[in-house]
């Protein structure tokens, strides 16, 4: 790639390549939207440093501060709920400082595109006093990077780069430039800073706090932080994303645009205030910036009108200060389209046995969720990664081993191995007596197709070890471990009845790959309209496949087939055939 042009990126190839260009060594991320891209991009320049998919974002942020403590850059990528589960040493990597400069990457999602809450990660990067930078496009995101970088080292703190998903997914110009790698910084054993035990820690306090104060007064006069005065009646501060709408929503008035949003430049809000007349503060999500300045004594106006939920607009904020009425056109209106799960797709034919036995099923994080909605209708709980398990055991605790014998937990093989694994061993240890159902597609579905510990490859391409799965329920003491084809519905159904009824822990397993990991020739199946009793017995698991005919006969759209065979098995009247053979 030459590295003397401007080419379009997406956001989240932006932050790739301001890594690259900053010199890191090592990253560590799990996949979660809008951030997954980042690691896919990165892992392009693998010649030059390590990528890796880690078990969890907990993990991936711990690998990254090893790396910073012996020296080298490093990072962590995640979604705005990652973090969550990244914040133990999140929180504790604030007070030890860095080595080698560090970065958490943390893509927030307003509007919840792909997420079960709408959290801000500034209001956790606050708690954790960590610094954050934030770009309002694909040219400030690969900028901000080597910046995040540089001020890492200079100030001795980690720092969080936070992205939304509009910025991940949109696309900007982007000047590419050389890679330029800093020498790696010497290890120098010093327990004060790098044993976090409570005497070191308190000393460690200390000197954040200090370093934090040097930061905020160099905020003031980072170039990142730029005021655009126009027109002094309408000021506005904001930042990220917001910026672009204010920018096409108020040409004229005049701006601060923040880069760095923790800590804030108070003397430079301060003046910035002191020069127009009514003063705006525009931000998604919650009013991290605006609390702030208005605890400072400053006027200003902000969720007084501005929402808290979802992403904001252009016209929003000129109805909001402008007052315009806009009488925009109604869109046009389009049928409903429900997420549903792809035809093919092993979850529906599991989805279909449990609610044929009336069971319900603690949720969890994945294409499998979808399993909720009609008319599978058989998932009651999502909660976070691996919480399906647990909740589960809480259940039975609450109610007893006879009221469990109704419910199941579903799970995904990549968050069983995300956080399912650690609620599996509270079950055993706890002697609980649930029945899990490990839905083992062989990928991270949801997120892209990505790999993950039990698939025998890394992120970097490279063949490696492969987690057994049913030999670690069975090294953490589970005896009943089993195995099913997902689509051998009559064993699948066999074996559920029989797990649930007992007073163990059991474990089932069905083992069918992603139905779209497969580049072979599928199957072809036609339905015969002659011998079809409209009974609707092939159409309860909903693949979106199979449409009735007017005369209320089976029609399948062979273009959307995938030749999982599940509405022959569901047919008893032979009005399905399987015409074509493939290669699976």
């Amino acid at each position: 790639m030459s590295e003397s042009k401007k080419v379009i990126m997406l956001g989240n190839e932006a932050i790739a390549r301001g890594a690259y260009e900053a010199g890191v060594k090592v990253s560590a991320a799990y996949p979660g939207t809008p951030s997954t891209e980042i690691s896919e991009y990165l892992v392009q320049y693998k010649d030059d440093l390590y990528c890796e998919w880690s078990p969890n974002e907990k993990v991936a942020t711990e690998v990254a501060i090893g790396a910073s403590v012996v020296g080298v850059r490093a990072m962590s990528c995640m979604k705005h709920v990652g973090f969550n589960v990244a914040a133990d040493p999140a929180y504790t990597v604030s007070y030890m400082g860095v080595n080698g400069g560090l970065v958490i990457v943390v893509a927030d999602d307003p509007g919840l595109y792909s997420s079960q809450n709408e959290q801000d990660t500034r209001m956790v990067a606050r708690a954790a006093q960590l610094p954050v930078l934030e770009p309002s496009d694909s040219a400030e995101a690969k900028e901000f990077m080597k910046l995040a970088f540089d001020l890492s080292e200079r100030f001795d703190r980690p720092f969080v780069f936070r992205t939304t998903t509009r910025l991940a997914h949109s696309q900007g110009l982007v000047e590419l430039n050389e890679r330029v790698c800093p020498e790696d910084k010497p290890y120098e054993k010093d327990i004060r800073k790098t044993v976090m035990m409570p005497g070191n820690a308190k000393l460690r306090h200390v000197e954040i706090e200090k370093r934090n104060l040097e930061l905020a007064e160099a905020a003031n006069t980072l170039p990142i932080n730029q005021v655009e005065m126009k027109d002094t009646k309408i000021g506005v501060i904001t930042s990220g994303i917001p910026y672009q709408y204010v920018k096409e929503a108020l040409p004229e008035a005049s701006v601060l645009k923040l880069g760095m949003v923790n800590p804030l430049p108070r003397k430079l809000i301060e003046d910035f205030a002191s020069k127009v007349e009514t003063l705006y503060i525009v931000e998604e999500l919650d009013p991290v910036i605006e609390e702030q300045v208005k605890s400072w004594g400053i006027q200003a106006v902000g969720k007084e009108i501005f929402t808290v939920q979802g992403e904001y607009s252009a016209n929003m904020i000129r109805e909001a200060i402008l007052k315009e009425d806009l009488k925009l056109a109604s869109p046009a209106q389009a049928p409903g389209r429900p997420p549903i799960l792809c035809p093919g797709c092993p979850h529906r034919s599991v989805y279909y046995v449990l609610n044929k036995l009336k069971l319900h099923a603690a949720g969890d994080i994945g294409c499998y969720t979808l399993g909720a909605v009609a008319p599978l209708s058989v998932v009651d709980t999502t909660i976070c990664m691996g919480a399906s398990i647990s909740s589960l055991h809480g259940m039975e605790k609450a109610k007893g081993k006879e009221y469990i014998k109704n419910w199941v937990a579903v799970i995904g093989d990549s968050t069983f191995l995300h956080t399912g694994v650690n609620s599996l061993m509270n079950m055993m240890y706890n002697k609980a007596t649930g029945t899990v159902l490990i839905l083992d597609n062989s990928t991270t579905g949801m997120t892209g197709h990505q790999d993950h510990a039990a698939t025998g490859k890394t992120l970097q391409g490279d063949p490696t070890y492969a987690i057994d799965i049913p030999a670690l329920c069975r090294a953490i003491g589970v005896k009943n471990v089993i195995e099913v084809n997902a689509f051998d519905i009559e064993t699948l159904e066999k074996v559920v009845k029989e797990e649930v009824a007992k007073d163990e822990v059991s474990v089932i397993i069905t083992k069918t790959p992603c139905v779209l990991l497969s580049k072979e020739k599928k199957p072809l199946y036609i339905a015969h309209e002659d011998k079809c009793k409209k009974c609707g017995m092939c159409m309860k698991p909903g693949c979106p496949a199979m449409t009735r005919n007017a005369d209320g006969t089976i029609h399948i759209d062979d273009t959307m087939c995938t030749g999982c065979g599940l509405c022959e098995s569901l047919c008893k009247f032979g009005a399905i055939e399987l015409v074509k053979e493939g290669n699976r």
